[in-house]
């Protein structure tokens, strides 16, 4: 069946009809090394464990409305002061869109630095918003100054930082993001979806920056099938973004699955340690390689720079050797030129970089 062009038009709208759907290359029989996932997988004595719980959940009734048990676990685990509110969300894409569904209103803003999380912007654009991008310098750094103009400027009603940022896997300077705070006519959102891979937090500053909502999810963590996201911040807050969320949207398999995975985190902290240790390996690999610029990263992923205008053969180059990672070369003009690699397991790391130096 085929629509005119001329009634999808008139249907929907232009800033819809101007974006592209998020898209996922299929990875096949590839080392996938693109979507900053952790690569190990459960223990099979977990794994027994998990499938004897799932057993004894209830699938004929809905689940809880308000993943009471669910909520504690997570709470516990990411250090929630006791003052702050959580909200859960089917991963932190659906927690980003109803904080942005909360505040959007004719000539309201939502302000990110760029290069940034693109989901920020998507989300913003179909509800209606309008989208404030701050250039991050040189180095990916936030420049103080420029952000302080832009929030005079634009007066946005919520802020996104990524801490570590993604794509460029840095963690901003905290002073400068306390600038922000105090700055911001409106909600700041730290998004803090690389928490399991540094040490650094703004979760504890909720007791003190009444503006601050943190966001976390478990997908990094080690349950990027899972879809579970994680929203804190101020009571008062929270109830209003509370009432943008649909019913039951956790459902009750990923309720207890989260719930038993929680229960047993230091298997994955402890994945998360690895992939530590993983992350300065390959980081060393890659500076190894003279052609390459490699920027540090507080994150599951590097992001580098290969020389000018081989970005595009570089990486299908890699995909011809079995190895998939994302080519960000044109998706923002501090980009250009760049990829990035999410970090492995030790053999996916070493075919990755053994593949990338017969390219240069």
């Amino acid at each position: 069946m085929t629509i005119s062009r001329k009634k999808i038009e008139r249907i929907i709208r232009p800033e819809v009809r101007g974006l592209s759907a998020y898209h996922v290359p299929d990875s096949g029989a590839m080392i996938k090394l693109d979507a900053m996932e952790n690569p190990y997988r459960w223990p099979d004595w977990l794994v027994e464990e998990w499938l004897g719980q799932l057993r004894r959940v209830s699938l004929n009734r809905y689940p809880d409305a308000a993943a009471s048990a669910l909520k504690a676990r997570m709470r516990s685990a990411m250090g929630i002061p006791e003052q702050a509110a959580v909200v859960l969300g089917n991963g932190s894409d659906e927690l980003i869109q109803m904080i942005i569904q909360a505040v959007a209103g004719p000539g309201r803003v939502v302000m990110a630095p760029e290069p940034g999380f693109v989901m920020y912007r998507q989300i913003a654009t179909v509800a209606g918003l309008d989208y404030a991008a701050v250039p991050l310098q040189a180095d990916y750094s936030l420049d103080r100054d420029v952000m302080i103009e832009a929030l005079d400027e634009h007066r946005p009603a919520v802020v996104f930082l990524a801490y570590p940022n993604n794509p460029t896997g840095n963690l901003f300077d905290p002073e400068v993001v306390r600038a922000v705070l105090a700055r911001a006519p409106g909600l700041v959102v730290v998004d803090e979806a690389y928490a399991p891979f540094t040490d650094e937090t703004f979760m504890g500053e909720l007791q003190v920056c009444d503006n601050l909502l943190v966001l976390r999810t478990l997908s990094k963590m080690g349950f990027a099938g899972l879809r579970l996201g994680l929203l804190a911040g101020a009571p008062d807050w929270l109830n209003e973004i509370e009432k943008t969320r649909l019913p039951y949207n956790i459902s009750s398999l990923n309720q207890s699955t989260g719930e038993f995975a929680l229960a047993h985190r230091e298997v994955f902290e402890a994945q998360a340690a690895s992939i530590r240790q993983d992350r300065a390996d390959l980081y060393a690999g890659l500076q190894a390689l003279t052609a390459l610029t490699v920027y540090p990263s507080a994150a599951n992923f590097i992001l580098f720079r290969v020389p000018a205008g081989q970005a595009g053969a570089v990486h299908a180059g890699l995909k011809e050797s079995g190895v998939l990672i994302k080519n960000l070369d044109g998706s923002a003009p501090a980009l250009c030129d760049c990829l990035r690699v999410t970090v492995g397991r030790p053999q996916e790391n070493a075919a990755f970089l053994s593949a990338l130096a017969t390219l240069l």
